[in-house]
């Protein structure tokens, strides 16, 4: 599982990359095509747009899988290690409840996309607005997952405030760290 679980992971690399070199591409032509020819490619910003979407959230899921998201944790970092723990419980809670919203959202957006088109290439909005959809559901399985580790007080669990947790090491340290079973 933790095989599939870093494949996954390099993927997803791998589709970010590919999208921000097709965003590059298509931004700098058209800027090109504007001023040096007069024209521009109509198509080029609504892909540019729907990369930009799958990007930004394909990233957000990554940073959250690697423990890269900002954090105010100097508060918790004070309290006893039960008392953090508590923190921690209730802020996955909360964490959660806001993706459950997200993920809700995202699917009514989804929902009416399927019947909606984009000007320029008619594909259906339901492209973009699945990419919150995905995000939203895989927030939900890592945030889960931790929960899960802190309430079963699983060495693996990641506690905001802990001095044993990966917090700011290179990726390569966050994938050391992976779990057997995901």
């Amino acid at each position: 599982m933790r095989r599939l679980v870093l494949r996954a992971e390099n993927l997803v690399e791998w589709l970010m990359g590919l999208a921000l070199a097709i965003m590059v591409v298509l931004v700098f032509g058209n800027v090109v095509l504007r001023y040096a020819f007069s024209s521009g490619i109509a198509w080029g910003e609504e892909i540019s747009r729907l990369m930009f979407v799958w990007l930004i959230f394909l990233g957000a899921v990554l940073a959250l899988r690697q423990h890269a998201h900002l954090g105010m944790e100097m508060v918790q970092a004070k309290l006893p290690p039960a008392l953090r723990r508590t923190c921690a419980v209730i802020s996955h809670l909360l964490m959660l409840y806001g993706l459950w919203l997200f993920l809700d959202g995202s699917w009514t957006q989804t929902v009416i996309g399927l019947n909606t088109y984009s000007t320029v290439l008619g594909y259906p909005t339901a492209l973009m607005a699945g990419s919150g959809l995905l995000c939203a559901a895989s927030m939900m399985l890592i945030v889960g997952m931790n929960l899960w580790r802190i309430i079963r007080n699983d060495p693996r669990a990641v506690v905001p405030g802990s001095t044993t947790e990966s917090h700011g090491a290179p990726p390569s340290a966050a994938h050391a760290e992976l779990p057997r079973e995901v």
